[in-house]
């Protein structure tokens, strides 16, 4: 895609035509959309049947004279590439054709870019545009100047002799990729220090994961009663969002998490491993799938999440798999979902209907991993009395002379905080 000098796409007036390779037949439904997201209009598109791209071209010697006749003929001024290409593809295919190309990966980056608020999301995507560019270098330098690298050290007026610009480009990437790194480091600490409070307050934590799109920020809203933004665009929802909400009288913490996408760059999601660590360590993750879409696409698309909740090592984590949108199914299509996966809750963030099924399945997960404790706490205990209302939800207390007898079912990460309270027999234990 065409780009400005600070390696930003320029959306005005772009036509892209959209080309892909496969041995069968090739959907770009999903490109399409990353560029309308990207707020570039499509006029046509060409799919070369072959087992794999042309090493040097992406398409072979004869492909690339038609897809340059096409081009003309839909007045196209951009061709978007449904993969990720090497740097010789990318050159050889401006070369052939005439006019700018850009890959999957960087339409994917320049969304990210934009839809990225918090300070520690901004930093991982200048991150992933940095590495993905260091092999290119296609306005780097301009790129590191705005960010002001040349103010680090190592940086503007330090090139020896006889040192290349480009060697110069490269040496300020790798500066300010290591800086980057660093920074992301230290917000992962304070992240680190802040999952560490809400695991010692033992409160339940539930991560949405699912293909983007899937309506998962619709769901969180109508499961806790929130106004977080949503809009029908592609990753959306980049940074992660968290609220609370009860069920039973126990307070949960629920969490929504970037949307997945087939063909997720590998460096994406390493540069999102921070963010996608809400996943990891959650108690319980939600898996969010779009069941108003065809069959065999929303089978690709659970695919593809349990592939990236593989690669960042969450994969065994346990999991609820909820099939949203159900509001737009008919009877039949139900009875389908409800007979090929029993084990899945039928919900609609936009209706509300199923939500008590929902919940019901999360707290049947919890309560199967409480402790049963019968604790006889002192009344000068008011912190730990208040505490055993938030971890247990509903219990059974009595007052006595004592101090106040309950039974309760606890967390078991919570548990051992309040052994000293256990009774044996009719003693405080």
């Amino acid at each position: 895609m065409q780009q400005t000098p600070n390696g930003d796409l320029r959306r005005a007036r772009q036509r892209a035509l959209t080309i892909g390779v496969a041995p069968n037949d090739l959907d770009l439904t999903e490109l399409r959309e990353l560029l309308r997201t990207a707020g570039v209009a499509v006029s046509g598109e060409m799919v070369q049947r072959r087992e794999r791209p042309d090493p040097d071209r992406y398409f072979g010697r004869g492909k690339l004279m038609e897809l340059k006749q096409a081009v003309n003929d839909a007045d196209a001024n951009l061709v978007a590439v449904d993969d990720e290409l090497l740097p010789r593809q990318e050159r050889n295919l401006e070369e052939a054709l005439g006019v700018p190309v850009i890959d999957r990966t960087a339409i994917i980056l320049d969304i990210f870019a934009d839809h990225a608020r918090s300070a520690e999301g901004k930093l991982q995507v200048e991150l992933a545009q940095l590495e993905y560019n260091l092999a290119r270098m296609r306005g780097l330098w301009t790129h590191l100047e705005r960010l002001g690298a040349g103010r680090m050290d190592g940086g503007i007026g330090t090139r020896g002799p006889g040192e290349s610009q480009i060697e110069t480009d490269r040496r300020l990437a790798r500066d300010r990729i290591s800086a980057l790194r660093r920074r992301l480091r230290e917000t992962k600490a304070t992240r680190a220090t802040m999952r560490g409070e809400r695991e010692r307050a033992g409160l339940p934590t539930v991560a949405l994961a699912g293909y983007t799109n899937a309506g998962k920020s619709t769901l969180l809203n109508k499961v806790t009663g929130s106004d977080v933004g949503v809009r029908e665009r592609l990753f959306h929802t980049l940074d992660p969002t968290t609220r609370s909400f009860e069920i039973s009288g126990r307070q949960y913490l629920l969490t929504d998490t970037v949307g997945f996408i087939r063909k997720l760059p590998h460096q994406l999601v390493e540069a999102f491993s921070a963010t996608l660590e809400e996943a990891m360590g959650a108690d319980l993750i939600v898996h969010v799938v779009d069941a108003s879409a065809p069959e065999a696409e929303m089978y690709e698309m659970m695919a593809a999440v349990d592939d990236v909740l593989d690669e960042i090592g969450a994969g065994d984590r346990p999991r609820l798999l909820a099939l949203n949108k159900v509001d737009l199914l008919d009877d039949e299509r139900r009875r389908q979902l409800s007979f090929r996966l029993p084990d899945a809750v039928q919900v609609s963030g936009a209706t509300g209907e199923g939500l008590d099924d929902l919940r019901d399945a999360i707290e049947a997960r919890f309560l199967a991993s409480l402790r049963a404790m019968e604790l006889l706490v002192p009344y000068d205990e008011g912190g730990s009395l208040s505490e055993l209302h938030d971890l247990a939800g509903e219990l059974e207390r009595e007052d006595t002379p004592e101090g106040v007898r309950i039974r309760a079912r606890v967390p078991v990460a919570a548990a051992q905080r309040f052994e000293r309270f256990e009774r044996n027999g009719d003693s405080p234990g």
